[in-house]
């Protein structure tokens, strides 16, 4: 099993920044990859930025330019600095860890979310 505890977010006016981080901790075999959804109300999960081991960052276009994944190899720990927040960015952010154990078999992993609002 894999633990993902996630942290900060909050309330920021527009314009500003925010920076979620999640660590992830227990039997990490081999992540395949780390990287943060948002749901806002009444709307489906969506992809925001994801962070391959190897180095691919896929970016929602409606985020390319302001927000930016990193990790921290050294500590499980995926980042998400967030610049420009918009209202619509409104939503609760979850991280997601791709594990692979064995040979073919891929786990998924969800942070707890964690609530952004942009609002003046």
């Amino acid at each position: 099993q894999v633990q993902l505890v996630q942290s900060g977010g909050g309330l920021v006016q527009p314009g500003g920044s925010l920076r979620l981080s999640c660590a992830a901790s227990g039997s990490i075999f081999s992540i395949k990859y780390m990287g943060w959804y948002r749901q806002a109300p009444g709307k489906e999960r969506e992809l925001v930025a994801r962070l391959f081991s190897r180095g691919t960052i896929n970016y929602a276009d409606s985020v390319k330019g302001r927000f930016t994944i990193s990790r921290d190899n050294a500590k499980n720990t995926v980042y998400l600095q967030m610049n420009s927040l918009k209202p619509e960015d409104t939503a609760v952010y979850y991280c997601n860890v791709v594990t692979l154990r064995g040979v073919t078999t891929l786990d998924n992993y969800w942070g707890q979310g964690t609530q952004v609002t942009v609002s003046s």
